[in-house]
């Protein structure tokens, strides 16, 4: 079986005088599209990921799945290739919630998801989803507007775009509004399994972004038909993908990053050798947490604010509605601590009961993506990365007002320098306005499947922020 990268119908391959085909396009009238962008990312030079058809035999049989399911392999899964764990459970969840018999029938779980992703301009999510909708039936009236969906999946809108951009806010009421609205009333299950499919693209919207993926050649700013300038390519070559693209790369001190990163091991080890009498009192973490909540809104995310396009905007209500920090202008938010309410004694039971098999599907993700590791960092090996990962994991929660009693939050200023929370601000709260500048300014010396994992790590961390809120909120009105 050969595995194609492209979708189920890809552009078809087109012949020339160097292949033996004749290359009269021009006078044959055929316009020949070529991809805008190198392989799947944008960020991450196309000649380090993975080529389909090198991959080891366990690895081919995920992939196999993967496309024998979806009838494509698209440019997420080949950036997930890089951990092969996370991406054989992220591909096993995202088949139980849009393959399976669940409370929503398909039509509605992918036009949630062009929803959900349409909330962050990401219009690669968009444009897969508006395709799987057709596929299932959806009807194509919904797609020139959100004006145009059934007003059970209208009144969806408000709990979107709290979730994706506060949802701190979110309270009971908001839960009972869409629970008793007579005949467009929601069933809990059925809330429950738009509540994690709003969540996993919000979340999968900052990967998108925060991993530069490129659009696939057949999507909308995939490709272009202006005459290629690649010197002695020929047009087919770049139709086809035949051909080896130019990234340019950073330029980067060995000396003055390898300086970056062997600080950056010290601070960790220093940390995880300190004895437990230096542990700070309770009074001292708390203050310590609102002392990082606070500083996290003095990170400043990106200034440009994109307008969403039309085919974007038409998916959602309420376009100037965004992230905005928890404690602005003498608004006081509740620290949400974890102790009160958690994934694992709380969140998790209430989807397994609602929507069986989510809450295990899930809690497998969460678990893989914290403690995956290889026990390296750049060119280090042996090494213990597990106060690395927790400050990353603990800073996106605190981000959303989220704190861990038994954390102390003076770590993450230690291990986390300005450049990576800018970054990480940007990834979690507003993706659509990531730059390759913010991928390439921090963790400089590290290898891009480490800058996968950092995003693996975000998306998994921010899409359990979400759902701690709004299965709070759900718990809440059942009490």
């Amino acid at each position: 079986m050969r595995l194609s990268p492209r979708a189920a119908s890809p552009v078809p391959e087109i012949m020339c005088s160097q292949c033996n085909g004749g290359c009269n396009n021009k006078e044959m009238g055929i316009r020949v599209p070529h991809p805008l962008g190198h392989g799947p990312s944008r960020f991450i030079p196309e000649e380090e990921i993975l080529q389909v058809g090198n991959e080891d035999a366990n690895m081919h049989s995920v992939l196999a799945e993967a496309f024998a399911d979806l009838g494509r392999l698209d440019n997420i899964t080949l950036i997930m290739v890089f951990h092969p764990q996370y991406l054989e459970s992220f591909l096993k969840t995202q088949h139980y919630l849009l393959q399976m018999d669940g409370p929503l029938p398909a039509c509605y779980q992918h036009y949630i998801g062009i929803m959900a992703a349409a909330r962050h301009q990401c219009s690669y999510l968009v444009n897969l989803h508006v395709n799987d909708f057709i596929h299932s039936g959806g009807d194509q009236k919904w797609l020139d507007g959100l004006v145009n969906a059934p007003q059970k999946l209208r009144n969806l809108g408000e709990l979107n775009k709290m979730l994706a951009h506060r949802p701190w806010l979110i309270t009971k009421e908001h839960i009972e509004q869409l629970l008793k609205t007579g005949e467009h009333s929601w069933s809990l299950a059925e809330l429950i399994h738009a509540v994690v499919l709003l969540a996993h693209y919000h979340s999968l919207a900052s990967f998108t972004f925060g991993c530069g993926i490129n659009p696939e050649i057949h999507n909308d700013g995939g490709h272009t038909f202006r005459p290629s300038s690649l010197g002695n390519y020929c047009i087919c070559d770049i139709t086809n993908g035949n051909h080896e693209g130019h990234h340019p790369t950073g330029s980067v001190t060995p000396s003055e990053s390898s300086c970056e990163v062997e600080a950056l091991m010290e601070k960790m080890k220093q940390l995880q050798e300190s004895r437990p009498d230096e542990e700070a009192t309770q009074e001292e973490m708390a203050t310590r947490f609102e002392r990082e909540k606070s500083e996290s809104m003095l990170v400043i995310a990106a200034d440009e604010d994109p307008s969403p396009a039309r085919n974007v905007s038409r998916h959602f209500e309420d376009t100037s509605y965004g992230y905005k920090d928890f404690s602005r202008r003498g608004m006081h938010v509740p620290t949400f601590r974890v102790q009160d309410y958690c994934w694992e004694d709380h969140g998790y039971s209430l989807v397994n009961r609602l929507y069986p098999d989510v809450g295990q599907l899930l809690d497998e993700k969460f678990h893989i993506a914290y403690n995956l590791t290889y026990n390296t960092m750049a060119m280090h090996s042996d090494v213990d990365t597990s106060t690395l990962r927790r400050a990353i994991w603990n800073y996106v929660h605190c981000m959303f007002g989220i704190r861990y009693d038994d954390y102390d939050y003076g770590e993450i200023n230690q291990l986390l320098d300005r450049s990576f929370k800018v970054y990480i601000k940007n990834v979690v709260c507003s993706p659509e306005k990531t730059t390759k500048r913010m991928y390439d300014s921090f963790w400089r010396q590290f290898k891009h499947s480490e800058k996968v994992h950092v995003n693996l790590l975000l998306m998994e961390a921010r899409m359990q922020a979400e759902l701690l809120y709004a299965l709070r909120a759900i718990t809440r009105y059942m009490t």
